[in-house]
């Protein structure tokens, strides 16, 4: 019986080790993939919701002072909790207009969720 255990016990952690059991993190470690975010290519999507979803605001110019001037759920207060960069250049963002207070930045074809606890307000490529 004792060996018996010691196998079993053995056997789930080389399973953990090498990826065969579930993790309860496999699906948040997944990578975003343009399939489940609706931004027409050539455009920087912002949404207020995760995974692409809620209200999506987009812009096919290179940068933005101010999102608010044409982004309604940012204008209510709403944070931006993903985006989407359907451009052909990295994006830098910003929680401030006119380029302050950089938050972050994501490459050409790439996306996913934030942390959610700010606006975007200005963009522009880097």
């Amino acid at each position: 019986m004792r060996r018996m255990r010691s196998f079993a016990v053995a056997s789930a952690a080389l399973a953990v080790v090498f990826g065969l059991a579930p993790t309860a993190t496999a699906a948040s470690a997944a990578p975003a993939h343009r399939a489940s975010y609706r931004c027409t290519p050539g455009y920087f999507c912002i949404y207020s919701n995760w995974n692409g979803g809620g209200t999506r605001c987009q812009w096919s110019q290179r940068s933005k002072a101010n999102t608010a001037d044409d982004c309604s759920f940012i204008r209510r207060g709403q944070k931006v909790r993903s985006l989407w960069n359907g451009t052909g250049h990295r994006v830098q963002y910003y929680t401030q207009t006119n380029y302050h207070g950089r938050v972050g930045s994501t490459p050409a074809g790439a996306g996913g969720n934030l942390q959610g606890s700010y606006q975007i307000r200005s963009f522009k490529p880097q």
